[in-house]
């Protein structure tokens, strides 16, 4: 048994043995960070890699990471330290079953809403607006504000009882910074908080003024006592300075896990594949439809020999753009799956699709999915929406194309098909050495330098 993951439905052990075991665990090594990060595997979740990377390669350079994360329902055991604590729920699950409905499922679909009732593509229909107000006063600083108790809790007795040198939180949600603040102030920790996504800063912050208002002096609050604030890019990591002007902020962005990267036989039919979700109104894959749809008009591709595959669920105006471009005989639209499934998918796969969204302000912003195609070492084709970082990492590493218009989409789907039909594949052209510079172990390696330096400076 892994003494490290506290499951209280099976543990046979009290608290002080366990507390004990860990602390006897923790004196082999020199330094140790506890990390605060609510998004941890099993939890189904790209946003759980960026801290997996970190449990796993931090070791590497002289730093023990012990993972506080919200109890999942799962029977496995995890190869890393990690402390699971009790976790009551989600806001809006806690609601839905006060108001007799099944939380884990959707209010529109439990009310009959009919799909194409649901808000076109695009648009937010009625009652998208009623729920996302009354979550934007249940759900205050977000959905898992019930974990803060428990996890201050066990965080109290884990610092308590065996010595740590510094802190790191991951955000969203929002409460794992609020969860280090108090724990920083309880223990005077160095503190590094981490951001996948901005705070009140975040383009697509969904709330109205009045509460951006109180959120804006609560994210000011909370990050006070941060040694150090860590963002995934550039002009992100701008936008933050621009807010905390004293603060310390460093770049360091997602990555792959390079035990990830691996070859599978490819698709007899040329094969063009999404995975994950796709945000309505965000992303838009009408142009590549076009580009498909026209080639096979003009004879430059046969509809039998290609496929386009979407993996990760099917919003009715997508289904309804295939039928629109004529294009329900080669297109694929598959329910969410595991994350197994979904790489097998993409090593199989000729060329790996990233749909951009559409809002200019994304320029500074990598999908975390960009990083996940990085292992499957398949040619990345990214369409629409600005090109930002996005593009300059796939000029960069030579993995990939960005294409915002539909001539140079119909040049560029019709050289590869045709690469295709004479040598059964589309050429990979990535550097592996620009491409490992994006791996969790060079990721782990710059929070190693900040921590060391955050611990050093105090």
């Amino acid at each position: 048994m892994n003494f490290w993951q506290r499951n209280y439905a099976k543990s046979k052990m009290t608290k002080e043995d366990e507390i004990g075991v860990m602390t006897k665990s923790l004196s082999m090594s020199n330094r140790r960070v506890l990390i605060v990060s609510y998004h941890f595997p099993p939890r189904p979740s790209i946003a759980a890699l960026r801290i997996r990377g970190l449990a796993k390669y931090l070791p590497e350079h002289g730093w023990v990471p012990v993972i506080l994360t919200a109890a999942y329902s799962s029977d496995s055991e995890s190869p890393f330290n990690v402390v699971q604590t009790h976790y009551p729920g989600d806001a809006m699950s806690s609601l839905k079953r006060k108001i007799f409905l099944t939380p884990d499922k959707g209010f529109q679909e439990q009310i009959g809403l009919p799909r194409a009732w649901r808000g076109a593509k695009g648009k937010e229909g009625i009652v998208s607006k009623i729920i996302k107000h009354v979550k934007s006063i249940i759900a205050y600083p977000d959905d898992e504000k019930g974990w803060y108790p428990f996890a201050v809790s066990e965080a109290d007795n884990l610092i308590k009882n065996g010595q740590f040198d510094a802190l790191i939180s991951s955000a969203a949600p929002y409460t794992c910074h609020l969860i280090a603040k108090t724990l920083k102030s309880g223990h005077d920790l160095p503190w590094i908080a981490d951001f996948r996504d901005l705070w009140t800063q975040n383009h697509y912050y969904s709330y109205g003024l009045l509460r951006h208002f109180f959120e804006k002096k609560l994210e000011l609050k909370t990050l006070s006592l941060a040694d150090a604030l860590v963002t995934v890019s550039d002009p992100l990591a701008q936008k933050l300075e621009s807010l905390h002007k004293d603060k310390r902020v460093v770049t360091i962005t997602n990555g792959f896990d390079s035990d990830d990267v691996a070859t599978l036989p490819l698709t007899k039919e040329f094969s063009i594949t999404y995975t994950g979700q796709i945000y309505t109104g965000k992303q838009d894959p009408k142009l590549l439809f076009q580009a498909i749809s026209e080639l096979i008009v003009e004879g430059s591709i046969a509809e039998s020999q290609i496929r386009v595959r979407f993996l990760g669920g099917s919003p009715y105006w997508l289904e309804q753009e295939v039928k629109k471009y004529n294009l329900a005989r080669i297109v694929e639209i598959q329910p969410r799956a595991p994350r197994d499934i979904a790489l097998s998918m993409q090593r199989e796969s000729h060329v790996l699709l990233l749909l951009n969204w559409s809002d200019p302000a994304e320029l500074g912003v990598y999908t975390g999915k960009i990083f996940e195609y990085l292992a499957a070492q398949k040619p990345i084709l990214a369409v629409g929406g600005p090109g930002g970082v996005v593009a300059e990492l796939l000029n960069h590493t030579g993995v990939g194309v960005h294409v915002a218009s539909l001539d140079k989409l119909k040049v560029l789907l019709g050289s590869w098909y045709q690469e295709y039909i004479t040598k059964g594949r589309v050429t990979y052209c990535g550097n592996w050495d620009e491409v490992k510079k994006f791996s969790h172990r060079e990721m782990a390696r710059k929070f190693a330098e900040l921590l060391n330096n955050v611990t050093r400076r105090l």
